[in-house]
């Protein structure tokens, strides 16, 4: 999940009073349709969002002024709360705005951004700036237990009074105008680095001939040649410079060539040495966030981030990732050798290289588990992903999904879902944009257009999850990977974590939560994807047999396969994203501090960081992951020590440990804090033994 995080009081987003020309822009108007009603998607021109968001902006302010400046005592009510019904407009203008960013970026939309990125940036300072706002924070903050009732809203007083200290709300007037002025420059930068990537993503196509295809599976060959007739190039193949085309190709190609091309145009995204090159900008953010942080009283940009996490120090997330990298490498080693026996026992004469990995790595899992993925590839189509997806919603939450009409889409492709529970009583409406295509992000991620409250007669969810896979040809089913499955189900994961949210406030809803927390119940989510149920039930090829019982034993035992590879691609890259935080103030150039830093890890020469420095959108794209990549293994230690909540008793679907993790992770959102969330669940801390055991690491390195 990669996200953009913004100051708005209020993420409900249902039928409000219209801004200032709402009558003549449709973002500006309220959502017409059932349930709190749709985004106009299919009224949206780009020329709209400069003055809907300019308009919004403005009323935003004016009621903030109304809050700051009332002449009562400051209570939870007329404070908290009426932050929590500001910026309606706002915040459904930018819940379009962030579709057209991440899913529809046309050079015009590009130079929407660039001038109104640091127009929303100063808009945020100018919130969390305000001096009389903050001081009735600040008193209902301190105001005694009893001014509040309920421990939710002790939380979300604590909330808005931390996140504007964190912001700087107590520096003098200096301090807080350079603030402004760094974060007005991040926006910026953020948007260029991602225009960046975009543009080498979509700029770039190898077109192959029919001798090019040795060892690629006809589905891939099939995906390929209608992208390059889409492309005008009939008859031709395309591999486009995305991980879903990348992968598949470097995984069978049998043209060594060929993979080392396309590995190095893939991995060199942002970093060519031209007008579109990210390192120059890396090298300003990271100053730019040194400096903020050493103004808001913290060593490094690290130790500001992790303060509210948890984790809570940049050195304990360091060593919970220092703890499982020895293991990692020491597989990466075993695979290696593994793959280098199977290249000289073909007479190869070659040695192992990064675009020689994934290509070996079948071949081994060939060798030692008999098991071939394109064998197993006939039994895993898309449609009957997103039917078990839904089936697994329903054995967990009880919630359904049915297609809806009516719903108004930004792209043909969209489709969207009724999601009710087992009641029939409306929770959500599901979006899904599963294919890949020119101005979309690449990669895959959730996307929430509106989160649940129960204020004001309360609102439900309006959710997305977003893939790019390769559109095949019109009518025929589209086959994707194993890596694929896991992807959807994680995704899935935060659009259920979104879906089962109840709570009051929706500045603590769903998946508002610590960015080492937000990661846990969509990594639980994928431990799903390979439960017999699923297997056995949803992977059927087009005759609509299931997977011989025989290649799903395969697959059991394989599970720890190359796990090496994907914990250290991983891994790497969450460490050089900590050391670059940790790094304060020095003049950084990406490229040799990642270089030099993997050297000093010892990082294998056989693969490179899943996201290189150039190319790391998580956490140059915005400030959410920024020293935060570690999140995901923090998430991870989580995920694999709840499941086992579940094999502990009645195996995957039992009702009652799903129940307790309903009530105690996914309904709570940012209500309680997180720790004492799992703890709840749990009945004790994490261990990380079922995170070693998942992958097939000695239980030594727990020690």
């Amino acid at each position: 999940m990669i996200r953009t995080l913004f100051f708005s009081g209020a993420l409900a987003l249902a039928a409000f009073p219209a801004a200032a020309g709402a009558g003549k822009n449709p973002l500006l108007g309220a959502w017409s349709g059932p349930h709190g009603g749709w985004p106009k998607f299919d009224k949206v021109k780009v020329a709209d969002f400069k003055p809907a968001l300019e308009a919004a902006m403005a009323e935003n302010l004016k009621e903030i002024d109304v809050i700051a400046n009332n002449k009562k005592a400051p209570t939870f009510e007329n404070t908290i709360v009426a932050l929590e019904r500001s910026g309606q407009a706002l915040t459904r203008v930018r819940a379009v705005y962030g579709v057209w960013t991440s899913a529809m970026l046309t050079d015009e939309m590009k130079l929407v951004q660039d001038e109104m990125e640091p127009k929303l940036a100063a808009h945020q300072d100018k919130i969390f700036q305000n001096a009389a706002l903050f001081a009735r924070i600040e008193a209902v903050y301190n105001a005694p237990p009893r001014a509040r009732q309920t421990p939710e809203e002790t939380r979300l007083a604590w909330l808005y009074w931390n996140n504007f200290v964190r912001a700087g709300a107590k520096l003098d007037e200096k301090a807080k105008t350079r603030v402004a002025e760094i974060n007005q420059r991040l926006a910026t930068l953020f948007a260029k680095f991602g225009q960046n990537l975009q543009a080498d993503e979509d700029d770039y196509v190898l077109y192959l001939k029919a001798a090019d295809l040795a060892g690629l599976p006809d589905s891939f060959k099939d995906a390929a040649a209608a992208t390059a007739e889409e492309k005008g190039h009939k008859g031709e193949w395309a591999v486009t410079n995305t991980r879903s085309s990348m992968d598949p190709f470097l995984s069978y190609s049998e043209r060594r060539d060929l993979r080392e091309k396309v590995w190095r145009t893939y991995y060199s995204r942002g970093d060519n040495g031209d007008a579109k090159d990210n390192n120059a900008g890396i090298t300003e953010i990271l100053k730019l966030r040194a400096e903020r942080a050493k103004l808001l009283g913290f060593a490094t940009h690290a130790h500001w981030r992790l303060a509210d996490k948890m984790a809570k120090t940049p050195e304990t997330a360091m060593a919970l990732m220092m703890q499982v990298w020895p293991s990692a490498v020491a597989r990466v080693h075993e695979e290696v050798v593994d793959m280098q026996a199977i290249a000289d026992k073909e007479k190869a004469g070659i040695k192992i290289a990064p675009w020689d990995y994934r290509y070996y790595a079948q071949k081994v899992k060939k060798a030692k588990y008999d098991l071939d993925e394109n064998e197993v590839k006939p039994y895993l189509q898309l449609d009957k992903l997103k039917e078990a997806m839904f089936w697994e919603a329903g054995q967990l939450y009880g919630l359904m999904f049915t297609p809806t009409k009516g719903a108004p889409v930004y792209e043909s492709d969209v489709v969207v879902y009724e999601v009710k529970s087992k009641e029939g009583a409306h929770v959500a409406y599901w979006y899904f944009d599963p294919y890949a295509r020119k101005g979309k992000n690449s990669g895959a991620w959730e996307n929430a257009y509106r989160v649940q409250d129960n204020i004001d007669g309360g609102h439900s969810v309006l959710v997305s999850n977003n893939a790019n896979f390769v559109k095949g040809k019109p009518g025929e089913p589209i086959f994707v990977s194993w890596d694929d499955i896991t992807t959807m189900f994680h995704e899935f994961g935060h659009a259920l974590h979104e879906m089962s949210s109840k709570v009051t406030y929706p500045s603590l809803a769903g998946t508002q939560t610590a960015t080492d927390f937000v990661e846990f119940p969509s990594q639980l989510n994928e431990n799903w994807a390979s439960t017999p149920e699923i297997l056995n039930r949803f992977l059927v090829n087009t005759a609509g047999k299931s997977m011989p019982a025989e290649l799903v034993a395969k697959i059991k035992k394989a599970e720890t396969f190359n796990q090496g590879f994907d914990v250290t691609e991983y891994l790497s890259g969450a460490l050089v994203d900590m050391k670059l935080h940790l790094a304060g103030d020095k003049m950084i150039d990406p490229k040799a501090f990642e270089k030099d830093t993997l050297k000093e890890l010892g990082m294998p020469s056989e693969l490179v960081m899943r996201h290189r420095t150039a190319q790391f959108r998580h956490v140059f794209g915005s400030d959410y992951y920024s020293a935060g990549y570690y999140s995901y293994l923090w998430s991870e230690v989580l995920d694999h020590d709840a499941f086992e909540a579940f094999t502990e008793k009645g195996g995957p679907y039992d009702h009652d440990v799903a129940k307790r993790l309903y009530d105690d992770i996914m309904s709570v959102g940012n209500t309680i804090d997180p720790a004492d969330a799992y703890r709840n669940f749990r009945g004790r801390d994490p261990k990380i033994d079922g995170y070693l055991k998942a992958k097939g690491f000695p239980l030594t390195a727990a020690k």
